[in-house]
């Protein structure tokens, strides 16, 4: 058995195939920093002491305390390797934003306190792997967020077990071929009865291709793609006029987190508010204004930022277009004041109640083939 790739999803799955494989081999082009996981029982006690709405607190505070930085006052209540940088930073951070230190000082202690987080993890494969050439290829070198953060207990300790394998693919930048028998790595045809691909996204090349979906056209025949060539166009990250009652979620011009689940719930608590007050006022269909758009792409241009320069020095990756030159990550812009900040900005936009931005169409102006719109409050 061969499992391809040592991203997030082989992280997972290689301590179970290196438990009931009779021999694996795991296929690394970049290995993973893995932290250590540390699951352990909730304290019944303590789970009934917790309050309602704790979860959404819980929630926007790792918000907070990774994407916005540790303000003063700000306790961290997540505490685990994904904080743990700014954790670290706590009185720095406060300082920054006293104007007691300055941005760039700043930045020089979060790079010192992100090279010192990655020599731990890469100490724990020292302590972890017992042969000293798998540990060297085991151990990360980059920078913290360059590849996906991984925690997991068991993952280092099955490369002591004889029956796993570790084949370092880099020189050849992955995998050469498959074969009826197997796969070639370093030239070496390997027989095998069966092959895992975890070799991550498809996310740098066009979405058309990424989608697999032919076309996705809005009114008067508009592509989606065509709209989107040159970079998100949105209103709110969510929807774009010519394309009614068509939602988006994802990474499109919104506030993001490193917890997705909670982020699309975020998007779709916004998605849902749309549909239910388009329904309220009788209409059967409901897109982004030009105006709209437009406004947002200002916010963005103000407000936002693409990270691609942040990850251009990393090592080759989906994030960086395999380390190629690119002007725009495959994130999108993003929207910097952080996914609280978001939040709060569609939250206040749901208060007043206007759907503001929005256009509404009735059963009789759709008929007619899109050719006219009301605006919401008629």
């Amino acid at each position: 058995m061969v499992i391809i790739g040592t991203g997030a999803t082989a992280i997972q799955a290689v301590p179970f195939l290196g438990q009931y494989a009779r021999h694996i081999y795991v296929l690394q082009r970049t290995p993973s920093g893995v932290d250590e996981r540390g699951n352990r029982p909730t304290d019944p006690q303590w789970a009934r002491s917790l309050k309602p709405g704790w979860q959404r607190e819980r929630q926007a505070n790792f918000n907070a305390v990774l994407n916005e930085g540790l303000m003063a006052g700000i306790e961290d209540q997540v505490c685990d390797g994904f904080t743990e940088i700014n954790r670290s930073l706590t009185d720095k951070i406060a300082a920054a934003a006293r104007g007691e230190i300055s941005t760039d000082e700043l930045n020089r202690l979060r790079q010192i306190e992100n090279f010192r987080y990655m020599e731990k993890v890469r100490r724990r494969v020292d302590r972890t792997v017992h042969d000293n050439e798998t540990a060297e290829k085991l151990k990360a070198w980059y920078k913290y967020g360059c590849k996906r953060p991984t925690f997991n207990d068991a993952y280092l300790p099955t490369f002591n077990r004889p029956n796993v394998t570790l084949i370092d693919v880099s020189g050849t930048r992955g995998v050469e071929r498959i074969t009826e028998k197997g796969f070639v790595a370093n030239g070496i045809e390997y027989a095998v009865d069966c092959i895992i691909y975890a070799s991550g996204f498809e996310i740098t090349t066009e979405m058309k291709r990424r989608l697999g979906i032919d076309t996705i056209e809005g009114r008067n025949g508009r592509s989606l793609y065509e709209h989107w060539k040159d970079g998100f166009k949105t209103f709110h990250g969510l929807t774009s006029p010519g394309f009614p009652n068509q939602f988006f979620t994802g990474f499109t011009q919104v506030g993001v987190n490193a917890n997705l689940t909670t982020m699309l719930y975020d998007q779709l608590t916004h998605i849902c508010y749309i549909i239910t007050e388009t329904m309220k006022r009788g209409a059967v269909l409901v897109e982004a204004t030009e105006e709209a758009q437009e406004s947002w792409a200002r916010t963005m241009r103000e407000q936002g930022y693409n990270p691609a320069e942040l990850l251009a020095d990393c090592t080759p990756g989906y994030y960086n277009n395999e380390g190629g030159k690119q002007k725009r990550s495959h994130l999108g812009d993003v929207y910097a004041p952080g996914i609280n900040a978001f939040n709060i900005l569609l939250e206040d936009w749901r208060n007043k109640g206007d759907m503001e931005g929005l256009r509404l169409e009735f059963a009789k102006e759709a008929s007619a083939g899109f050719k006219s719109a009301m605006p919401a409050d008629d």
